[in-house]
């Protein structure tokens, strides 16, 4: 029987063998999409296999190569990795599934390109879920840089080209530019870059030093999409949309936020950075961007545009509930990670139905196309009220949370941003669904003509949507999950 540290390696190396396999299948369609759904199955069912163990709280880990003292290549199984590993191994499936839908339904070119790089982006987000530094971390961080580059400039065209240069410029110039110094800075006062519970840094810097070296890290993670570091997010929008949920929910923001919470937890350590007057910034910086891209999303009309600052808001979410440096802002911010990405994938599996099914792509032309995609608009609805925090959608829980730990805290101001951003996230939200069920076309007549995607495109957001629904019937499970990562309650 084999153990943990087996499928460990294996959640990792089988979405690089599938990007391999994909490329052996050039110019045979049915062959390639079959290599991908079976190598997007097994790995779901590798991470399945961890998923025992850490619930009993056992704490796997293996290292691979040591280049110096300190810096090594290092696995470990921990529970916030446990849950991104789950999160981006399932929706790999769904959104393969959707993925052949939409690049069919429009008849897109470099198709094997396109399967062969959603591939190794999966493998690369396995790489840093189960990273045991931030050496490990930061390595499976760039290449999801590099191969989900080619992804975003998938048409080639002027304005994909434009995009990418501006997605790529971002990500590596805040990664290198700030992370890695942060990195080294860290390796020097420590000598190690290991994720500890309860963090490295005590007694090791301290003061002003201490407030830099997290502006380092914080905003050196370009993809948790901070402000002003997040203008990547929407030129990605360029991207065919199976793209644009693998950005938003399956692996690229999801990854920026996660490492966000790994260093908070793990590196500077959540007692350690609530007792650092210098640190005290983040949680009002998250705030802002939280309510500020908001406000940019009521305003666009483009409908990807538009979830893409939503994006935008919502990671701030997870930053601020790392920043809340409290147990339950943690717990809280953590769980908004799977709830989010279940919520707006589904989001945007709709705008990508809506663009196949119809060519619109701005929320002002997409009036009475609910009565004729009924399933797409009330998916749509329930992946709205999840982003939103109504009940019974897991999005609730996530927000319930942090609201505590703002209470006990008595940080007021973020109680505040949250109510104020929740009320924002019905004002640009719901008149999409206003529109496509309660108002008609132009004419003055109901669309007609017009019918639902292809079913390989509209199964996808039905089990996305559904995804929604059930979070919130089992966020006990996901929070019994989570509870280590910042440790006893007193």
């Amino acid at each position: 029987m084999m153990g943990a540290e087996v499928f460990m390696l294996l959640a990792i190396a089988i979405p690089f063998v599938t990007s391999a396999l994909v490329g052996m299948s050039d110019g045979k369609p049915n062959q390639r999409e079959t290599v991908t759904l079976v190598g997007a199955c097994i790995t779901f069912g590798v991470v399945l296999n961890l998923l025992p163990g850490a619930m009993s709280g056992v704490r796997t880990s293996i290292s691979l190569l040591e280049f110096l003292p300190g810096l090594s290549l290092r696995l470990e199984l921990e529970p916030l990795g446990m849950m991104f590993a789950l999160i981006a191994s399932f929706l790999w499936i769904v959104s393969s599934i959707y993925s052949i839908g939409y690049m069919r339904g429009k008849k897109e070119g470099h198709q094997t390109r396109f399967f062969m790089c959603f591939a190794i982006a999966i493998g690369s987000a396995m790489t840093v879920a189960l990273a045991g530094n931030m050496l490990t971390l930061f390595i499976g961080y760039e290449v999801l840089s590099l191969s989900t580059y080619p992804l975003v400039a998938h048409h080639q065209d002027a304005e994909a080209r434009k995009g990418g240069r501006i997605y790529l410029g971002y990500l590596l110039s805040t990664s290198i530019g700030l992370l890695l110094l942060g990195m080294i800075w860290t390796w020097q006062l420590t000598g190690t870059l290991e994720f500890k519970p309860g963090g490295i840094m005590e007694g090791r810097v301290e003061g002003a030093a201490a407030g830099l070296l997290l502006v380092l890290y914080i905003f050196g993670i370009g993809k948790a999409a901070l402000m002003p570091f997040h203008r990547w997010l929407p030129a990605a929008m360029v991207a065919p949309t199976p793209v644009s949920a693998l950005l938003h929910a399956v692996a690229v923001v999801k990854a920026g936020v996660f490492s966000v919470m790994k260093v908070v937890v793990y590196i500077f350590g959540i007692d350690f950075l609530g007792a650092t007057e210098e640190a005290g910034w983040l949680g009002y910086v998250a705030a802002g961007t939280l309510l500020l891209a908001s406000l940019i999303a009521m305003q666009a009309d483009n409908l990807k545009r538009r979830l893409a600052y939503s994006t935008v808001s919502q990671l701030s979410y997870v930053t601020l509930g790392a920043a809340m440096f409290h147990p339950l802002g943690v717990i809280g911010g953590a769980m908004h990670i799977a709830m989010h990405a279940f919520g707006k994938i589904t989001l945007f599996f709709c705008a990508g139905a809506v663009y196949v099914a119809t060519g619109k792509v701005n929320v002002s032309q997409l009036d009475g196309l609910g009565k004729a995609m009924p399933f797409t608009f009330l998916a749509f609805f329930i992946g709205a009220c999840s982003v939103i925090g109504l009940p019974p959608l897991g999005g609730m829980w996530s927000k319930y949370y942090l609201s505590l730990a703002a209470a006990d805290n008595g940080q007021l101001v973020f109680i505040a941003a949250l109510m104020i951003s929740s009320v924002l996230n019905v004002a640009y939200l719901m008149p999409i669904v206003a529109r496509g069920f309660f108002k008609r076309s132009e004419d003055g007549e109901v669309v007609e003509g017009i019918k639902e995607a292809p079913v390989f495109c509209v199964i996808p957001l039905c089990v996305s949507a559904l995804g929604c629904i059930a979070l919130f019937f089992y966020a006990d499970d996901l929070y019994q999950l989570l509870v280590p990562l910042a440790g006893e309650f007193k």
